[in-house]
């Protein structure tokens, strides 16, 4: 297995990434982020759902979208944090959470 230049695993042993995220309070963020079916249209099928979830959790967990782009089966956006705040991932959550809890039939999630 390749190190890398910082003498870490290149790879992670588990079939998990180990992904390091840098935070930066009040920063500005890129996600890519999949269905697990890629072979589905789930998100612009069902866009209206995705901007409410997205609209509701910018309300209680407020960020700004500097772009964002819906495909079929992924999406990529950008957004900025407020200053002093570095969680993305709760803001991730939510909206994961709402979109599929409003979704008409039932989508084979993730474990």
């Amino acid at each position: 297995m390749p190190d890398h230049p910082n003498g870490h695993p290149a790879y992670a042993k588990s079939p998990m990434s180990n992904y390091r995220r840098y935070r930066v309070p009040g920063g500005t963020y890129f996600f890519t982020v999949n269905l697990l079916e890629r072979r589905q249209d789930t998100l612009v099928r069902h866009i209206d759902i995705l901007r409410e979830a997205v609209r509701k959790t910018r309300h209680e967990r407020p960020f700004h979208i500097d772009a964002w782009v819906v495909l079929p089966d992924h999406l990529h956006c950008v957004w900025t944090l407020p200053l002093g705040d570095d969680d993305f991932s709760n803001r991730w959550k939510a909206i994961k959470i709402r979109f599929v809890q409003a979704l008409p039939n039932p989508i084979r999630r993730n474990p």
